[in-house]
């Protein structure tokens, strides 16, 4: 196996499921998630060979998966918004009562996620993946303070939102 296949092979096992939750950020269903994954990662193959290593591998995965989900943002139309975070919402597979409870929870605050709008929805998921204030800053082309202010923004509309509903 090649070096390159093997370096591409690493960075899906260390950072795939990552990935996943920042394209699952930007769509409302696992299909469009699956799908946007998958471009995602098609793009990281393809952008390899030109790595320089002016930043971390880290950085340019998750700086190819931001430009590559607000490429797929802005061709998609919104079609029935609403009821797509109804039937989310409506989804109640069988199990315990508390395994129901922490589902509505995670769906309830994933949907407050993908009403924010999209610089602090972006800002905050790549922070929820652990990436620093710096890494967040080179991801997205903005500097270290905006990070810390569309974060604190982010926080805020989240408690508004999730606040008065239990």
């Amino acid at each position: 196996m090649r070096a390159s296949e093997q370096l591409f092979q690493q960075l899906v096992a260390d950072h795939g499921a990552a990935i996943a939750r920042v394209a699952g950020s930007y769509v409302r269903n696992s299909a469009e998630r699956d799908d946007l994954a998958q471009d995602i990662w098609l793009a990281v193959w393809r952008a390899l060979p030109s790595f320089r290593g002016d930043a971390s591998l880290k950085t340019f995965v998750f700086r190819i998966a931001h430009n590559r989900a607000v490429t797929a943002l802005a061709r998609r139309r919104p079609e029935g918004a609403a009821e797509d975070a109804l039937e989310q919402l409506a989804d109640s597979a069988p199990g315990p009562a508390e395994q129901l409870a922490s589902r509505r929870d995670s769906e309830r605050l994933l949907a407050a996620v993908q009403q924010l709008p999209l610089g602090l929805r972006q800002t905050l998921t790549l922070r929820l993946e652990g990436l620093s204030y710096a890494e967040i800053s080179e991801v997205l082309g903005i500097g270290e303070s905006n990070v810390a202010v569309r974060l604190n923004r982010a926080r805020q509309k989240l408690s508004e939102r999730l606040g008065g509903r239990n």
